[in-house]
């Protein structure tokens, strides 16, 4: 027995959609995949369920006509980012409109961490850690899901790309100043980047994309903590970026330290001067944990949720926020 599945992946740079049959045992490679450049717009209401379905729909029977024109779709992930705190639009309207689109009696509604949890990590227990411009952890025992940081650049997100440039930044400032714990390498960088660091406050605080401005400098953190002439406080700022990541895994995981611990995001990107650290906080932290690649990302987590709730065996546990279930599930 098989059923037709439906994944969607949806984020800042509008949809992802894949369609794929499903079995008892698993998901087969997609048969057919789309995506759309508009973002999904929230409003005062939380995330337009009317804008998801507008693009959505029409994607997905697309993708049924193209490789399965008799079928129907028997099961649903949406997978979106601002689901836990901007999803109630989505949790009251996509049950009824997508059965009736489409003729989905099963359906998952998920935060993208959980969707990223289930590509990295499958239905097993763990933590992955979410590292870009910001960061997330996310982890479970398949009881309960545990979530730590992801509070935006201001409150939290430690760690993540825009924590390492804005100290990178402060520490350039530190050297232009004469203070302590500056340092010249990043200053000489900083004004590669943005110009006379004077300047500085005028170019960031009025932005309304302030974090990613501040992740943009991270790189430079890194190239000024490589090679055999690193800057010290370069090398200071990634090995507490290390720390901080590595304590947020750990609030995460499984009690006793157990599990498996992958590490997703175009953070890990930078190399060495962070993974290095990050490897050794890890061993440190939770000696019975094995860090693992990802096998997937969220589109495929997406997949792998409605390939499991077709036949009524999700093993990841419901959450009203983060992970909201609606048909038939053992």
């Amino acid at each position: 027995m098989t059923a037709w599945v439906l994944g969607v992946d949806s984020g800042g740079s509008g949809l992802r959609i894949a369609l794929a049959r499903a079995g008892a045992d698993g998901v087969e490679p997609p048969a057919g995949q789309r995506r759309t450049d508009e973002p999904v717009r929230t409003g005062p209401g939380g995330i337009d369920a009317g804008h998801l379905l507008a693009q959505l729909l029409p994607a997905a029977r697309a993708l049924l006509d193209e490789s399965a024109p008799s079928a129907r779709i028997d099961a649903v992930c949406v997978g979106a980012a601002g689901m836990a705190t901007l999803g109630g639009r989505l949790r009251a309207e996509l049950p009824q409109a997508l059965a009736a689109g489409l003729g989905a009696r099963r359906l998952a509604l998920a935060a993208d961490a959980v969707t990223g949890y289930a590509g990295a990590l499958g239905e097993t227990p763990g933590a992955v850690a979410a590292a870009g411009t910001g960061m997330i952890a996310l982890g479970t025992e398949l009881r309960s899901w545990r979530r730590a940081d992801g509070w935006g650049h201001l409150l939290g997100d430690c760690g993540g790309g825009a924590w390492i440039g804005q100290r990178g930044l402060e520490s350039a400032l530190r050297a232009h100043d004469g203070r302590l714990g500056g340092s010249t390498a990043l200053l000489a960088r900083a004004e590669a980047a943005f110009g006379p660091v004077t300047g500085l406050p005028g170019q960031l605080y009025p932005r309304s994309d302030r974090p990613a401005v501040l992740a943009s400098f991270a790189p430079e953190v890194a190239r000024c903590a490589s090679g055999p002439e690193a800057d010290p406080v370069a090398v200071g700022i990634l090995a507490e970026a290390a720390a901080q990541i590595a304590g947020t895994v750990a609030a995460v995981s499984p009690p006793g330290g157990g599990g498996r611990v992958a590490l997703t995001g175009g953070l890990f990107r930078m190399g060495a001067p962070l993974t290095e650290p990050l490897a050794g906080e890890l061993a440190r932290r939770l000696p019975g944990a094995e860090v693992v690649e990802a096998a997937g990302g969220p589109l495929e987590g997406a997949l792998l949720i409605a390939g499991r709730l077709a036949f009524g065996v999700c093993r990841l546990p419901a959450d009203p926020a983060l992970l909201h279930l609606v048909g038939d599930r053992e």
